[in-house]
């Protein structure tokens, strides 16, 4: 005995046999493929677009003015660790759950109330699954949020890049905190040192009766002159050379009674050069200090961003999905393939029945 054989040949017979089954099979899958199709929402795509920069090149130490030229400029990313820094903390969990809580993504995601751990990991999900961060080939990075709602996809995207940013600037707030106590104490100090000189330089004028060095030097010594000229005619004509000789002692001698005298400004010139040089030195440091500090205080407190915003996310005005006729059209074809494999299988099976099968 022999079945008989089945070729592809005879498959447009038995098609035309079954195509009430199959027809009807096709316009339901229409049917509810468009209606499915029809109550799926809209899903929309907002893309934020930045690129990290180097957190070190934002602290105060780095940012001052040297030859009235800067030491270090902003540098934009491109770094490897940038970029990777940037796509961990915008993918980490804790980043997640801030942006969850800040959007209310419970009840907008329908999940329950949170702390419940099966709601908690169902939102989790939703949102990393909505969520895409990739290094593009022009070493930015592209930050994409999907949601049914087009404006809540692009402030989650855009409130993303600012926690991104904002975490990135903690990693180097501490460092920059020290540095900005550096300053401050070596501005303290110049300023308790320069204070201390000043004051002994006020001393030493005080003590050595010096209070103009190159304009003082120069009527003491036309004083002298003067009086050692009238006592050398006092000499000759006999006028008052007792009165001049004391005149001339008090200008020449620190014993004289005279408070500027030539003796104590003589003692007192070295003295007073070097604390001059010292308290000019003091001063001319202290402004830098002073300068230098108000600008880390002011870098500190700034916050200069650590990311360079190319583009951002914009509500969408097309959706990306569901396409609604691919969804239609590819259940009436698989319906359609189903319902003649079903119906080939059934035709294989009643001729290959034993009650089908005769002896030759």
């Amino acid at each position: 005995m022999s079945a008989p054989s089945f070729s592809l040949v005879g498959l447009g017979p038995i098609i035309n046999r079954w195509k009430n089954l199959v027809a009807g099979a096709v316009v339901l899958a229409a049917v509810v493929s468009i209606v499915v199709a029809l109550l799926m929402p809209n899903i929309y795509r907002s893309t934020a677009i930045f690129i990290p920069t180097n957190p070190q090149t934002a602290d105060p130490d780095r940012l001052l003015e040297e030859n009235g030229q800067s030491r270090n400029k902003l540098e934009l990313g491109g770094r490897a660790e940038d970029l990777d820094r940037a796509i961990t903390i915008g993918e980490s969990q804790p980043v997640a759950e801030l942006l969850i809580k800040k959007f209310n993504l419970y009840k907008h995601y329908e999940a329950g109330a949170p702390g419940d751990d099966q709601a908690d990991n169902f939102v989790l999900k939703e949102f990393t699954d909505n969520l895409s961060i990739v290094h593009n080939e022009r070493d930015a990075i592209e930050l994409t949020f999907t949601d049914k709602d087009k404006n809540l996809a692009a402030q989650i995207a855009n409130t993303l890049v600012q926690v991104i940013d904002s975490v990135n600037q903690q990693l180097t707030l501490e460092n920059r905190r020290k540095v900005l106590d550096l300053y401050r104490y070596r501005y303290d100090y110049l300023s308790t040192s320069f204070e201390r000189s000043r004051k002994e330089l006020l001393g030493a004028r005080k003590r050595y009766g010096i209070f103009g060095l190159e304009m003082q030097g120069r009527y003491m010594v036309k004083q002298i002159i003067e009086t050692e000229a009238a006592l050398r005619k006092a000499e000759a004509s006999g006028g008052d050379v007792a009165g001049l000789r004391r005149a001339l002692r008090g200008l020449t001698k620190a014993d004289g009674g005279n408070l500027i005298n030539l003796e104590s400004y003589v003692q007192g010139t070295d003295s007073l050069s070097m604390f001059t040089t010292r308290v000019t030195d003091l001063q001319a440091r202290l402004i830098s200090a002073r300068s230098a500090y108000e600008t880390a205080e002011l870098s500190l407190r700034g916050r200069l961003s650590s990311v360079y915003i190319v583009q951002k996310a914009y509500p969408a005005t097309k959706k990306i999905k569901p396409v609604r006729w691919l969804i239609v059209t590819g259940s009436v074809v698989l319906t359609f393939v189903l319902s003649v494999i079903f119906i080939v299988l059934l035709e294989l099976y009643r001729r290959n029945r034993p009650s089908a099968i005769r002896p030759a």
